[in-house]
């Protein structure tokens, strides 16, 4: 009697885009999957399956942001890029979300975030050594969430639902971010702030941040696009590299998330997406750079974003590399 064996079929691993080098030792390494489009728009390169779906996590929260000005909600300046950001809860961005809650007739316990520490580990040390303790303020989500709830008091809609993909606000997001990616939401889960989080491609990720930067003046997309690069600090922090890459060079759409991933776009259209598979993201400053680079960027500041020392002892003994 035959006995059939079935063996199961592994995918292939994502090729490696980072090195750990150690005193000239490699001792480890960070695998991913990475996308750059052209100007046109076509896939100039793809390392890994860049169609297969991810959570791109804040990444998209300028898609998120462009949902309440499609709400209605007139956000415009510092306020519209601190409702797409993943702020550094430092002074001046706590401040304009405290403003923001007054305005809209909101408090901080209105919002659904959890209670965090600010997400700059700067910013966390002195806020505890201040006293603070954990508070939804303070998580980096605030200012979106603070934007959700003003766009549902609005038009109505129930605010102790904003959070549900059922709810009318994040039907809305939902169509706006596959209006701009040009594809279907294939999952839906849910994010760190606890809002819906929609998977896309990194393809489809990469085609709505150059959408963003592409459309005409006075489109939700592109106020939400113009108003990222004109106030970057508002979008992270001041030791951030979105903030960096945004201040420095002018036009740059820039948006990292969670989980090692980042997008950007260029104002004549190139865009990239990438993912660090096992979310690490001592990565993505080398990976960004480099990609950078291979899409034909030559500044200063990559210089800067791509620098990972490893310390040994308190010196430098090596870095994170890219590896492509």
């Amino acid at each position: 009697m035959m006995t059939s064996i079935t063996h199961a079929i592994t995918p292939p691993q994502p090729p490696v885009l980072a090195e750990v080098v150690r005193s000239g030792f490699v001792e480890g390494r960070h695998r991913g999957t990475l996308v750059l489009l052209a100007a046109d728009g076509g896939v100039e390169l793809e390392l890994g399956d860049a169609e297969a779906p991810v959570f791109p996590r804040s990444s998209n929260k300028p898609m998120q942001a462009a949902a309440v000005l499609r709400a209605g909600l007139d956000l415009s300046g510092e306020r519209l890029a601190l409702a797409a950001a993943s702020h550094s809860g430092e002074a001046f961005q706590l401040d304009l979300v405290r403003t923001m809650l007054s305005e809209h007739g909101l408090t901080v316990d209105d919002l659904r975030t959890p209670p965090d520490l600010p997400l700059d580990p700067v910013e966390a040390e002195a806020y505890l050594a201040a006293g603070g303790v954990r508070e939804r303020i303070t998580m980096n989500c605030s200012g979106k969430h603070t934007a959700m709830l003003a766009a549902c008091d609005l038009n109505g809609w129930p605010r102790d639902s904003y959070m549900d993909p059922a709810h009318p606000l994040q039907k809305l997001v939902r169509m706006v971010i596959e209006e701009a990616a040009g594809e279907r939401v294939p999952a839906v889960g849910v994010d760190g702030c606890g809002a819906p989080l929609m998977a896309l491609s990194l393809t489809g990720l990469a085609r709505a941040f150059r959408h963003f930067v592409l459309a005409a003046p006075g489109t939700a997309e592109r106020r939400v696009a113009d108003a990222m690069r004109a106030h970057p600090e508002y979008v992270a922090g001041t030791r951030r590299s979105d903030t960096w890459l945004m201040r420095e060079m002018p036009g740059t759409l820039s948006k990292m998330g969670a989980e090692a991933v980042q997008a950007v776009a260029l104002p004549d259209g190139r865009a990239l997406a990438f993912k660090i598979d096992d979310g690490g993201g001592r990565a993505l400053g080398p990976v960004l750079a480099r990609a950078l680079q291979l899409l034909g960027v030559e500044a200063e500041v990559l210089g800067r974003i791509g620098r990972t020392p490893l310390l040994g002892g308190g010196e430098v003994v090596g870095a994170v590399r890219a590896a492509f």
